[in-house]
C-alpha cells in the first residue's frame, strides 16, 4: 500500500506539508542507505529526506491544475552508489476541496417568448459548470435558483430551464424582462459557492388587439372638378400590435357614395386614403356619407374569442361647387350631307349647356385649325352647322372638325367636342376607261373575233355598286367595221365585223365608245379606242403596222428592217435637197410683177465713229468690195511700215454668205496692217445691189436730155404720185 499517497489541495499551513514515508527492508538504521526521488515535481515540488525517506510538499497544490503526480523512489548504498533494491513507482493523488464556484457558459442570455403564453412555456435553458471534482463529495453539484424575475418566470433547479410563471403576460403592457439566475454548488447547502447570470427576455407580439378608430366620424371637402384618383383625406385606425399584426386593410362597406369614392391603404403609415372614383357633380349631389371599415388581414385564431378584429367609422364628404365649362350633349357628333348640297345648307346642330346652377349662356365656334379651308360654319347662338363652300366626296369623304362651346360670361370656361361629317355620294362623275386603250387587228382577221376587252372606272361610289354599259357612239355605230359587246359585268369586248382588213387602204380606226352608269342621274362619257391594222403571222402575233417597226418576239422581221432603212434614206435626201436649195437661192427682184406690189424697207442701224473715225471702218467696202480705195490707210493705229492693202475681189452674185464671211476673216488674219490687239470686225453682205436704177433727182441733173418716166405708171397705185410728178410734162406736150 506504500505506493500511493493522498494530499489535500490548497494547503495553507506555514510548514511543508507531509506526504508520506519511504522505507526499504535493507535499511538497518546505520545510515548506509540513501533514498533518492525522481519523477513529477521531484526536487522542486516534492522533496525527500535521503536518510529517513520522509516526503514533503514544498508548495501549495491545486487539484484543478494537476490532480495526480507519478514519482519513482530508489534506495542506494551510500558508499558504493549501487541500488540495493529495484526502482519503485508510486502515485501522489491530490484530494479535492470546494474551492471553485459554478460559472455560467454565458454572462448574458437573450431569449424571447410570445406574449399571452400559457404558464410553464419554455423560454430558455441556462448552464453553469463547476471545476471541482464531481466524483468526490458535493463540491461540483450545482443547483439553480431565480434571484430576480418573479413572479413572471421560474427556473428548474437541476436543469436550469426557465419557464413562464404568470398567465396572460401582455406585450402591450410590458415587453422587456430581466431575470437573474443563481447556480450554487454543494447541492445548494450552506457554505456552497455560487455564480449568477442575467437573462434578458422579450415578449414577442401576437395579434391580440383589433384595430380601433380614434373617432367615429370623419368629414372632408373636395371640389366637384376633382378628377378620378384625387385624394380627399386620410383616416387611421390604431392597433396596439406591431409588425404584420398591425397591418390594416380599409374598405368602404356601405353608404351613398359607394360607387363614387374609393379607399386605399398606405403600406408605410397604415392609413386609409379616401380618393375620388368617378366625376362629381355639385348640382346633382352635394354630400356623400360613407361607412369605412378597418380590419387586420392576419388574425390569430386563438384570440377570436376577444371579438371581431375590425372597426368602422363614418365619413362625410362635402362636394364644393366650381365654375365648370359647358358640357355637350354627346361625346362626339356624326353628321351626313350630300356632296351636291348648296352653300349655307344646314347639316345638323350641336348642343352644350353650362352645368352650373347659374346656367350661363353659351356661344359656339369652329376650331379653324381643324377646318383650315373654312368649308363649314356654325351659328354661334343655336349651334347649327352649315356649309360655306361646295363639297366633293371624291376629294374628301370625311371632314373631322372640332366645335368649341364657350361661356359668354366667362370665356375661360370652354369645352370641345369632335364633329365627324360624312359626305354622301352623288352620281356626278361619268365612268371612264380604266386605261388608255390602243389595240390592233390583223389584216387576215375573221369576223366576230375578239381583239380587246374594255374596263371602266368611276369616281363615284353608288350604294348598289357600279353597273356600267358599253356601246358604240351613234355616229359610228352604223358604218363601223367593229362591234361592241357588253359583258354585263362592267367589261365589254371589241369584235371584228368583217373578214380581213387592208392597212394600205385604212391603217387606223378610231372607235368612239360610250360608257354609261346605272345611277341617277345617269352619267356617261365617250372614250376613243385606237385600232391599228397590222400584219400578223400565222399565230396572230403582230409583226408590223404601217412603216413602223414593231418588236417581234423573235426579233425584227425583214419588212421592218426595210421600213427603217427607207426612213433613214428619205431623211438624208431631204437634208441634202434643203442644203442645195439654200446655196442656189438668188435675191428676188424688188418688184416681181405689177400685181405683186409691196413695200420693202431695209433698215441699216450703223452708227459711225464721228468725223475723226470715218476711215476706221468703211461699211461700203463690205457691201461693195470694188469701191475700196488703194491709198486709204487705217487711222486707228500707227503702222510700223506702209503696206499697200490687198485688192479684194468683187463678190460674185451667187456668193454664199458663209463663204464671204470666211474670206474676209482670212484676209483680216493675214493683214500686216491689222492691230496687235483684239479688235471687233463686223462683216455683212447685202448682195450685188438692186436691179432698179437710182431714183435720185441729183443724178438726173447731169443728163443732157429729158428722161422718160412713163414706166413709173406701170408700178401701180403706190407710185402714182411720183408718175404724175415726172410724167405730167410729157402729157402736156402730147396734148
Amino acid at each position: 500500500m506504500w505506493n500511493q499517497f493522498f494530499l489535500l489541495e490548497e494547503y495553507t499551513g506555514s510548514d511543508y506539508q507531509y506526504v508520506g514515508k519511504l522505507h526499504s527492508d535493507q535499511d538497518r538504521g546505520d545510515g548506509s542507505l540513501k533514498y533518492i526521488l525522481s519523477g513529477d515535481g521531484a526536487g522542486d515540488l516534492f522533496i525527500i529526506n535521503e536518510n529517513t525517506g520522509d516526503i514533503q510538499a514544498t508548495k501549495r497544490l491545486d487539484r484543478e491544475e494537476k490532480p495526480v503526480y507519478i514519482l519513482r523512489a530508489q534506495a542506494i548504498n551510500r558508499k558504493t552508489g549501487r541500488p540495493v533494491e529495484p526502482e519503485s513507482e508510486f502515485i501522489i493523488k491530490i484530494h479535492d476541496i470546494n474551492d471553485n464556484e459554478p460559472i455560467f457558459t454565458k454572462e448574458v442570455y437573450t431569449a424571447t417568448v410570445p406574449e399571452m403564453s400559457d404558464v410553464g412555456t419554455f423560454v430558455v435553458q441556462v448552464t453553469a459548470t463547476d471545476a471541482d471534482d464531481p466524483t468526490y463529495g458535493n463540491s461540483a453539484k450545482v443547483v439553480y435558483s431565480i434571484l430576480q424575475g418573479q413572479p413572471y418566470f421560474s427556473v428548474e433547479s437541476e436543469t436550469g430551464i426557465i419557464k413562464t410563471a404568470l398567465l396572460n403576460m401582455d406585450r402591450e403592457n410590458r415587453e422587456q424582462y430581466q431575470v437573474v439566475i443563481q447556480a450554487k454548488d454543494m447541492g445548494g447547502q450552506m457554505g456552497g459557492l455560487s455564480g449568477t447570470t442575467t437573462v434578458n427576455i422579450t415578449l414577442t407580439d401576437v395579434n391580440d388587439n383589433p384595430p380601433r378608430f380614434p373617432q367615429s366620424t370623419y368629414q372632408f371637402k373636395t371640389p366637384e372638378s376633382s378628377p378620378p384618383g384625387t385624394p380627399i383625406g386620410r383616416i387611421k385606425a390604431s392597433d396596439a400590435d406591431v409588425g404584420e399584426n398591425a397591418e390594416i386593410e380599409y374598405s368602404i362597406t356601405e353608404g351613398e357614395g359607394l360607387d363614387m369614392f374609393d379607399v386605399i391603404t398606405d403600406q408605410e403609415t397604415q392609413e386609409g386614403i379616401i380618393t375620388v372614383k368617378k366625376l362629381l357633380d355639385f348640382e346633382k349631389k352635394k354630400v356623400y356619407t360613407l361607412k369605412v371599415e378597418a380590419s387586420n388581414p392576419h388574425v390569430e385564431p386563438r384570440f377570436l374569442y376577444l371579438g371581431p378584429f375590425k372597426d368602422s367609422a363614418t365619413v362625410r364628404i362635402m362636394v364644393e361647387d366650381v365654375d365648370e365649362p359647358p358640357v355637350f350633349s354627346k361625346l362626339a357628333y356624326i353628321l351626313q350631307i350630300r356632296e351636291d348640297a348648296q352653300i349655307n345648307t344646314t347639316i345638323g346642330s350641336v348642343t352644350a349647356q353650362d352645368p352650373d346652377a347659374a346656367r350661363n349662356p353659351v356661344k359656339y365656334s369652329v376650331d379653324r385649325h381643324t377646318d383650315m379651308d373654312r368649308i363649314f360654319n356654325i351659328d354661334s347662338g343655336n349651334g347649327s352647322i352649315f356649309t360655306s363652300k361646295l363639297l366633293d366626296r371624291e376629294t374628301l369623304l370625311w371632314h373631322n372638325i372640332t366645335v368649341i362651346a364657350t361661356e359668354i360670361n366667362n370665356p375661360k370656361q370652354s369645352s370641345r367636342v369632335p364633329l365627324y361629317i360624312k359626305v354622301l355620294d352623288v352620281n356626278d362623275n361619268p365612268p371612264e376607261f380604266a386605261e388608255f386603250y390602243e389595240t390592233f387587228v390583223c389584216e387576215k382577221a375573221k369576223a366576230d373575233q375578239l381583239i380587246q376587252t374594255l374596263r371602266a372606272i368611276d369616281k363615284d361610289d353608288p350604294y348598289s355598286g357600279h353597273q356600267f354599259s358599253f356601246s358604240l357612239a351613234p355616229e359610228a355605230a352604223s358604218g363601223s367595221n367593229f362591234t361592241i359587246q357588253d359583258n354585263k359585268d362592267n367589261t365589254a369586248g371589241i369584235f371584228t365585223r368583217k373578214n380581213g382588213y387592208n392597212r394600205h387602204e385604212m391603217s387606223t380606226y378610231l372607235l368612239p365608245v360610250v360608257i354609261s352608269d346605272n345611277d341617277y342621274p345617269v352619267q356617261s362619257s365617250t372614250g376613243t379606242v385606237t385600232v391599228r391594222v397590222c400584219a400578223c403571222d400565222h399565230q396572230g402575233n403582230m409583226q408590223s403596222c404601217h412603216a413602223e417597226a414593231l418588236v417581234h418576239p423573235t426579233g425584227l422581221s425583214t419588212g421592218a428592217l426595210i421600213a427603217i432603212l427607207l426612213c433613214i434614206v428619205t431623211l438624208l435626201v431631204t437634208v441634202v435637197l434643203f442644203a442645195a436649195l439654200r446655196r442656189q437661192r438668188k435675191k428676188e427682184p424688188l418688184i416681181i410683177s405689177k400685181e405683186d406690189i409691196r413695200d420693202n424697207i431695209v433698215s441699216y442701224n450703223d452708227e459711225g465713229g464721228g468725223e475723226e473715225d470715218t476711215q476706221a471702218f468703211d461699211i461700203g467696202t463690205l457691201r461693195n468690195p470694188e469701191a475700196i480705195e488703194d491709198s486709204k490707210l487705217r487711222r486707228d493705229i500707227v503702222p510700223e511700215a506702209l503696206f499697200l492693202p490687198r485688192r479684194t475681189p468683187a463678190a460674185r452674185d451667187n456668193t454664199d454668205v458663209r463663204d464671204f464671211i470666211n474670206q474676209r476673216l482670212k484676209e483680216n488674219d493675214t493683214d500686216p496692217t491689222a492691230p496687235p490687239y483684239d479688235s471687233l470686225a463686223t462683216y455683212a453682205y447685202e448682195g450685188a445691189g438692186s436691179v432698179a436704177d437710182s431714183l435720185s433727182s441729183l443724178e438726173s441733173v447731169t443728163t443732157d436730155g429729158d428722161q422718160d418716166y412713163d414706166y413709173l405708171s406701170d408700178w401701180g397705185p403706190r407710185f402714182k404720185k411720183l408718175a404724175d410728178m415726172y410724167g405730167g410734162v410729157d402729157s402736156d406736150k402730147d396734148s
